[in-house]
């Protein structure tokens, strides 16, 4: 499956645009990162929520068995724009805390169903931030800036300015959960053992028969 492909499967499943995917899809390489961006334990973070949003099967690995958070760490310092990256640490940062002030303990010593309703209200929690007056102002902002960026950067005859212009980032919860999708499902784990997978597919078959609740094709 090729980059643009594995993008459509992911935007499908989340209904909208993954952050980061202009540069994944040009190859190109965010260039301002220094050092790691993630610790060990943050890591071992990711991994534990990557497999509360996808947990295990019987016949299929979860979030953690794909290598969830080290596909983030990739994406986050190879893809997102500085801003994006910031967003996502300082994110890091307030999943700990919230989970610590609710639980006093970290997330990975929580039982299944504990971790199940953290993440839920997680879930909420940002959505509804998306709503929020706070939310927009301060997206309308930001894209009034870079937007007056890009006029002064093309006034110096760069015009590609406007393709590498940043965007407001959304609830870090909702990079979080993209990427777990995202790389879950473009991982092995995902593609052969989640997903229905024919390395070399046949001719195209429009009548092939489907049983309710049959996985679906990677391809």
């Amino acid at each position: 499956m090729n980059r643009r492909t594995a993008l459509a499967h992911v935007s499908f499943l989340l209904g909208g645009t993954l952050i980061g995917a202009e540069v994944f899809l040009s190859g190109c390489k965010n260039t301002t990162s220094q050092g790691s961006l993630f610790s060990t334990e943050d890591l071992a973070l990711l991994d534990e929520i990557a497999d509360t949003i996808i947990p295990a099967t019987p016949d299929s690995g979860g979030g953690k068995a794909a290598n969830t958070g080290a596909f983030m760490q990739q994406i986050v310092t190879d893809c997102y724009t500085k801003t994006e990256q910031e967003h996502f640490i300082k994110g890091i940062g307030a999943f700990k805390d919230a989970c610590e002030a609710k639980y006093k303990k970290a997330f990975a010593g929580l039982p299944a169903a504990q971790k199940e309703a953290f993440l839920t209200a997680l879930y909420k929690e940002a959505n509804a931030y998306r709503e929020t007056e706070a939310y927009k102002k301060q997206k309308d902002q930001f894209n009034k800036q870079q937007d007056e960026w890009v006029k002064a950067e093309e006034a110096k005859h760069n015009f590609g300015a406007r393709y590498i212009k940043q965007n407001y980032p959304p609830h870090y919860f909702t990079m979080m959960r993209q990427l777990t999708l995202w790389g879950y499902f473009s991982s092995k784990e995902g593609m052969t053992k989640a997903l229905r997978y024919i390395e070399t597919p046949g001719r195209y078959d429009g009548a092939f028969p489907y049983k309710k609740g049959d996985k679906a094709w990677a391809l």
